[in-house]
């Protein structure tokens, strides 16, 4: 197959030599492998490093499908739907269901379970890069210079590879808050591999991370109680959404510390005592630090190619993923744009268009829905009603329903669904669309398809419903909730 690559001229690499390899991707996660795969089928000679497979990540631990597929998405959507079954256990009663006895959770039966589809799905990573003719190499990447690698094999031996053009797509790892003691919490990628279940867990975060263990650990009986530093958690989302999210976890019985920072750990014989900034000492079997990622970029000798990074360690890159050196890339996590698996594949995507398909193209950053796997989840698309109001020219309609869920209505459970559009008044442009409730993310998956072709209120209003369903508030929200000015905006540190 003859290669189409862009010219040397417009990616300003002098070398005009041979290499070894039309492309080295260092990290085989989501966007390593898309990128090499992608490329490899546009005729490139690839070649993929990664560390050895582990569960949990380490400088010299990793896996093919990266903390999407091993520690994060894919495990933690798992526990989640472990999580679950409590609640549904006790809406069934009222739908007749009677459960003699007790019902028991068996922790480590879920954990095995997790892991063999984790291992799973690393192997079908492998099978698909080996299906695309791309080279496997086991070991930690580092750069040498602007065309050459140096992987650190696990015997602790080095070898060298050269390539005309280097992906690097590393990621993110967890990081820890620095207070005395630290080293006595875990992160996420411990969190989905704890031998027991905690009976009690202290969460520091306000983030998707840390809501969403709150959910699990609750529904799988654990007491949880959540700290964060602002007055609702999930700070960028919807204020309003915010505030339904909050109502929820302490519905469901999670204790909600806002406005409140952990200063001090330290082991006890009952667990690891937990010390907040404002006097408050409590006992936890498990305290989990879900205060954010950081790029995983220390390891990498940048600085060898001239390789630039920000103050956090991301690369800086361009609109076409471009690094500071012309023939050298970076997508996902370790440039720190948009941190979804999703968009590391949109990333990777483009830039072997861009690279070997002779289509210069750029990822589309305008409407990427998201998603809290929380119980029940949250999932947003376009934007909130504060950003539209950052930007608008004209007024803000919004429109909102509020009810309780059909299944609630015979269950008795005390849950609402809160359903928004965000709508400018002089296009009739539907701008956000956002969810809480039971099946959140997979509806508004739809909604963004919709969002991506422009729909405007009139559409959504001439769209038949699905009934009985949830989805249908969506087009049938007629009534105006409020108009607001972008002159009357409301200024939030929530």
């Amino acid at each position: 197959m003859a290669r189409k690559m862009l010219k040397d001229e417009d990616m300003a690499v002098a070398d005009g030599g041979s290499y070894d390899y039309d492309l080295f991707v260092i990290g085989a996660g989501s966007g390593g492998v898309r990128g090499s795969r992608t490329s490899a089928s546009l005729g490139a000679k690839v070649a993929i490093c990664e560390l050895p497979f582990n569960p949990i990540s380490s400088d010299w631990q990793g896996g093919h499908g990266g903390t999407c597929v091993i520690r994060g998405c894919v495990p933690k959507k798992i526990m989640v739907y472990g999580a679950s079954f409590w609640g549904e256990f006790e809406d069934s009663k009222n739908f007749g269901w009677e459960i003699n006895g007790d019902i028991n959770f068996n922790w480590k039966k879920l954990l095995e379970n997790k892991t063999q589809e984790i291992v799973r799905l690393n192997g079908v990573y492998q099978r698909i890069l080996g299906n695309s003719g791309v080279t496997m190499i086991e070991g930690a990447g580092s750069l040498v210079d602007a065309h050459t690698v140096e992987v650190t094999k696990p015997d602790g031996s080095k070898q060298s590879y050269t390539a005309k053009h280097i992906l690097i797509a590393t990621g993110s790892r967890a990081q820890r808050v620095n207070i005395p003691g630290k080293e006595l919490a875990i992160t996420s990628d411990e969190a989905l591999s704890l031998e027991e279940v905690p009976k009690r867990a202290i969460i520091l975060g306000g983030g998707y991370i840390a809501v969403e263990f709150a959910s699990i650990w609750k529904g799988m009986g654990a007491e949880v109680d959540l700290f964060y530093r602002k007055e609702l958690p999930l700070r960028g989302f919807d204020d309003e959404m915010r505030a339904i999210v909050a109502s929820n976890l302490q519905g469901r019985g999670i204790r909600l510390h806002p406005g409140t920072n952990l200063s001090e750990l330290s082991k006890t014989a009952d667990g690891v005592k937990v010390v907040t900034d404002k006097g408050q000492e409590l006992i936890a079997d498990v305290v989990l630090f879900a205060t954010g990622r950081k790029p995983n970029s220390q390891r990498l000798n940048l600085e060898a190619a001239g390789v630039e990074i920000d103050q956090i360690g991301a690369i800086k890159v361009d609109e076409y993923s471009r690094t500071s050196i012309p023939n050298i890339w970076a997508v996902g996590d370790v440039t720190n744009r948009i941190n979804l698996t999703p968009v590391a594949l949109m990333e990777a995507t483009c830039f072997s268009k861009t690279v070997f398909g002779g289509q210069p193209t750029k990822p589309d950053y305008r409407d990427v829905p998201c998603a809290v796997f929380s119980i029940p989840p949250l999932s947003v698309v376009g934007l909130s009603e504060q950003q539209a109001l950052e930007e608008a020219k004209s007024d803000v309609l919004v429109y909102t329903s509020s009810f309780n869920p059909m299944k609630n209505s015979i269950s008795k459970r005390q849950e609402k669904t809160i359903m928004k559009l965000v709508v400018d008044s002089e296009t009739d442009r539907v701008l956000g669309a956002s969810m809480c409730g039971p099946d959140a993310p997979e509806i508004i998956q739809g909604m963004a398809v919709a969002l991506k072709c422009g729909a405007t209120k009139a559409v959504f209003d001439s769209t038949v419903g699905i009934h009985p369903s949830a989805a249908e508030e969506f087009v049938t929200m007629r009534t105006l909730t409020r108009r607001v000015s972008p002159a009357s905006k409301p200024k939030t540190s929530l």
